[in-house]
C-alpha cells in the first residue's frame, strides 16, 4: 500500500491482504446463527468469511497480473489471476494451472475493447534432484518405514491364535459360512447376529497336507431358562453348521463340505475338529461340471447334516443318498457359563447344587447319549442279521 492519503488499495491489493491473514481471522462458527439453522439462504459477507470451514488446512499464495495497457495501470478490471499453488503440512504442493511440460501456452482473453489474447507458460524450473540424494532419500523412508513397523509390532505381538482352521480339502482359495442353531428354551439377543462369514484364506503347505489358517474370531451369547424343570428331560445344546466353499478365478464357488460342532457343555478352553462331507453325483460329468464350470450339489436343509430341527418321526432314512468324505475343520472354542446361583449366597444350598449337577452333568449326559446311539446301532446290526437266518432256527432261540 503506498503512503499517500490520496491513494486507495487496489482489489489486487484487498485479495492479497485477505489471503495473507485468513489463516488467523478465520473462526469455525457464527454465535450470532441458532443451531436449529442449519442453511443460511442470505448469507452476509462477513457470514461466509467466518463460518467457512476447510478440511484440510492449506496455505495458499496467487500469482496475479496486471494486463493493462502501458500507462494504464491498477485498473480492477485489467488485473487476473494466472497461478494458484497451495500446500499442506505433510509436502502436497497443488498448482493449479498445471505445467505445460511441452504442451500449448494457456490462452487467457481480456475483457477490454481490444480483446487481447494472451499466452501464459508454467514450467518447472527447480533444479534436479542428483542420484545420490535420492537414494539417500529413500534410504531414509525406508528407514523410517522398518521403525514405524517395529513398533506397531512391539504393541500387536506376533503370537496370532488360531481360531479356525480347514485341512484335507480338493480346491484352494477356501471360506467357511456358518451359523447357530438354539434348541428349545434357549434365546439370545434380539440385535445379535447368528451367522458368519469368513474371509476367503489361501492354503498354507504344512507338513504333507494343505491347511488354511482363518484366525476368524466369533461370539455367540445364548440365554436358557426352563421354566417347567424336570429330571427327565436332557438339556439340548446349541449347535453351529458350518458349510466350507473355495473360490476359483472366475469368483465361482464350489461346495467343499458340510458339518457341524456341538458346543461343549463343560467351560473352558476347548479345540474341537469336525469332519465334514458334500453331497456326490456320481459319474463323469458331475466331476468335469465341477472342474470347468463350478458349482456342486448342495443340500437345501443344512441342518440335515445331522438331525434336522423339523424331524418328529421315530427314524431318519439316509438310503440312496450318496456322500464324500472331504476334510476337517478344526475350532479353537473358549466357553464361559454363568448362573445365577453362583452369585446368589442367599440361594439355598439344594439349589445351588441342582445347578451344579446340571452344568457339571452335561458332559455325562453327552456320554450317555453317544451309548445310547451305539447301543441303537448295535440293535439294528441284529436285526438285520436275525432277518437272515432261517425261520426254524429263530423259533429255536426263541422257545429257547
Amino acid at each position: 500500500l503506498l503512503n499517500t492519503t490520496k491513494s486507495s488499495p487496489t482489489f489486487l491489493a484487498e485479495r492479497m491482504t485477505s489471503v495473507r491473514h485468513r489463516r488467523q481471522d478465520r473462526r469455525t462458527m457464527d454465535c450470532s446463527v441458532p443451531k436449529s439453522k442449519i442453511i443460511n439462504w442470505e448469507p452476509t459477507e462477513e457470514f461466509v468469511k467466518s463460518s467457512h470451514v476447510v478440511n484440510t488446512t492449506m496455505q495458499t499464495m496467487h500469482i496475479m497480473g496486471d494486463l493493462g495497457p502501458p500507462g494504464r495501470l491498477g485498473q480492477k478490471e485489467d488485473e487476473c489471476l494466472l497461478v494458484t499453488i497451495k500446500t499442506d503440512g505433510s509436502g502436497t504442493v497443488v498448482v493449479k494451472p498445471d505445467f505445460n511440460k511441452g504442451k500449448e501456452p494457456y490462452r487467457i482473453v481480456t475483457d477490454g475493447e481490444k480483446r487481447e489474447v494472451w499466452c501464459l507458460t508454467v514450467e518447472n524450473v527447480s533444479a534436479a534432484m542428483k542420484p545420490e540424494e535420492k537414494d539417500r532419500e529413500q534410504n531414509m523412508y525406508k528407514d523410517l518405514y522398518a521403525r514405524h513397523k517395529d513398533y506397531l509390532n512391539s504393541l500387536v505381538g506376533q503370537d496370532f491364535e488360531m481360531v479356525i482352521a480347514a485341512k484335507g480339502f480338493e480346491y484352494d482359495n477356501l471360506y467357511i459360512h456358518f451359523f447357530m442353531e438354539l434348541p428349545n428354551n434357549w434365546s439370545s439377543l434380539p440385535f445379535q447376529s447368528l451367522s458368519g462369514v469368513t474371509h476367503t484364506c489361501r492354503t498354507k503347505t504344512l507338513g504333507t497336507e494343505n491347511v488354511s489358517f482363518f484366525s476368524y474370531p466369533f461370539t455367540f451369547e445364548a440365554f436358557y431358562m426352563c421354566e417347567t424343570e424336570s429330571e427327565e428331560s436332557v438339556l439340548q445344546w446349541p449347535v453351529v453348521y458350518f458349510k466350507v466353499l473355495s473360490l476359483d478365478s472366475w469368483q465361482r464357488y464350489r461346495t467343499e463340505g458340510y458339518g457341524y460342532l456341538l458346543f461343549p457343555a463343560i467351560p473352558g478352553k476347548h479345540t474341537v475338529t469336525c469332519h465334514t462331507w458334500r453331497p456326490l453325483q456320481t459319474g463323469t460329468v458331475s466331476a468335469l461340471r465341477r472342474f470347468f464350470i463350478g458349482g456342486s450339489p448342495e443340500l437345501e436343509d443344512h441342518s440335515f447334516v445331522r438331525i434336522p430341527g423339523t424331524f418328529k418321526g421315530e427314524r431318519l432314512s439316509r438310503f440312496g443318498f450318496c456322500t464324500e468324505t472331504t476334510g476337517s475343520v478344526t475350532f479353537n472354542l473358549h466357553c464361559m457359563q454363568q448362573a445365577r446361583a453362583f452369585v446368589d449366597v442367599n440361594m439355598l444350598k439344594k439349589r445351588r447344587q441342582k445347578v451344579f449337577d446340571q452344568l457339571g452333568g452335561f458332559s455325562q449326559q453327552g456320554a450317555v447319549c453317544t451309548i445310547l446311539e451305539a447301543f441303537q446301532r448295535a440293535r439294528r446290526k441284529m436285526q438285520e442279521a436275525r432277518e437272515t437266518l432261517p425261520k426254524d432256527l429263530i423259533n429255536g432261540i426263541s422257545h429257547t
